[in-house]
């Protein structure tokens, strides 16, 4: 029987590349679920107060504000130099209260490797300016609701 049979027999739904959670309710991620978020990466749980993210790079990434959204990251593997603050250099609205740009302007360096968690207040420039091979970490998102 597979995790999401299980899941589903637990009173669980779970989406392809995601699983719901329920308000006042316990979410359980299989470990084999896990893993396969990771090998992709993909989001684990996104419900309107927060976001469990399973993320996976292979290369540096393009510069983030996220308006509402405070991102906890736990890392796993890999290294990477990580910029905040600063300004993002030709950023441009993708989403509601999602902003990526060219990279940052400015800010604080940082090198950043296993075991380090990072917290990036909503409304602060980030950038994964250089990764190595695969860099995994966990990323909460928490989302200020107060500014909706």
């Amino acid at each position: 029987m597979g995790v999401r049979s299980i899941l589903m027999i637990a009173g669980l739904c779970v989406a392809p590349k995601m699983m719901s959670a329920q308000a006042g309710s316990v979410t359980f991620i299989d470990s084999a679920a896990v893993s396969a978020a990771f090998a992709r990466g993909a989001p684990l749980v996104e419900v309107a107060a927060y976001k469990v993210h399973a993320s996976r790079r292979e290369g540096p990434g393009r510069a983030e504000v996220h308006v509402l959204d405070t991102d906890i990251i736990h890392v796993l593997s890999g290294t990477a130099t990580l910029v905040t603050g600063g300004a993002v250099v030709a950023g441009q609205t993708t989403a509601p209260g999602e902003i990526r740009g060219d990279s940052v302007d400015g800010g604080t360096v940082q090198m950043i490797r296993p075991g380090d968690v990072i917290i990036v207040p909503n409304g602060v420039p980030h950038w994964f300016k250089q990764v190595s091979t695969p860099f995994l970490y966990y990323v909460v998102k928490v989302t200020d609701r107060r500014s909706t």
